[in-house]
């Protein structure tokens, strides 16, 4: 009995340094030697190189540089894509709901290091609308969406992601640390992120963050003209948090 249950932890702490060593991998486009993945996950060399063998077999990772280097193989990244496929699918409904709500376009981006990259998105029929393309990046500091995830860090995490001065990209930009921490006091008590005319003037917009099934940083904003928005952002941020509550409490049913 005593080495089954040995047996188990030993097996669950395979899987977790093999998970450890994939998330090292992350964005490392150019690979890791062995070494540098060892002093990252802090395992010996040894390990890393068994755990790493291993990996290989599947096609997890693969060799970068004929040199050792290894990098996220086609395995990994094809399940990767699957999920964020299914993701998108699953809110898909709660965007055109909110949408259909709100009459106005509602988009949902992930976090990518330091910007953000928009992956779906909901339009409204109004003739005044906006609209930013599926793919688009965007900055953290002085966007709804990128506000709404970066209360969700410490200030110090804030600062070691994004630095202590920023690029203004309208006048009405939050260009240092000090301001836009004092503005994300309010985002953590409320749970909703504004951006009023700070990326382009005449644009105002609501949103939150949360994360999908595999733990990535995801958020649902809500871009309006700044003429509708000014009478309408308590309830934009209402339905927002609501939508937010409820693709929550589904994901949870489904992983359940």
């Amino acid at each position: 009995m005593n080495r089954l249950v040995t047996n188990d932890k030993s097996q669950v702490q395979v899987i977790a340094r093999a998970a450890a060593i994939l998330r090292a991998l992350e964005d490392e486009n150019t690979g890791l030697s062995l070494g540098q993945i060892a002093q990252r996950v802090n395992l010996a060399r040894s390990t890393v190189q068994r755990i790493v063998a291993a990996l290989e077999t599947e096609k997890l990772v693969i060799a970068a540089t004929p040199n050792g280097r290894v990098r996220l193989g086609p395995t990994i990244l094809r399940l990767a894509a699957s999920v964020r496929s299914d993701f998108i699918s699953l809110a898909r409904p709660y965007l055109e709901r909110l949408s259909a709500e709100l009459e106005e376009t509602v988009d949902l981006s992930t976090v990518k290091k330091d910007h953000l990259v928009f992956i779906d998105q909901a339009v409204s029929g109004h003739r005044l609308r906006t609209v930013s393309a599926v793919g688009e990046t965007f900055p953290l500091h002085c966007t709804a969406n990128g506000k709404a995830y970066l209360a969700q860090l410490t200030d110090a995490a804030i600062e070691a992601l994004i630095g202590n001065t920023y690029v203004s990209c309208t006048p009405k930009t939050l260009t240092r640390l000090d301001a836009l921490l004092a503005d994300l006091k309010s985002v953590r008590a409320t749970g909703v992120a504004f951006d009023r005319e700070e990326h382009t003037l005449g644009i105002c917009a609501a949103g939150v963050a949360m994360h999908d099934p595999l733990g990535n940083a995801v958020a649902i904003s809500v871009p309006v003209p700044i003429h509708r928005f000014i009478n309408r952002q308590a309830l934009i941020a209402e339905r927002l948090l609501a939508t937010k509550h409820a693709l929550e409490a589904h994901m949870h049913s489904a992983a359940a």
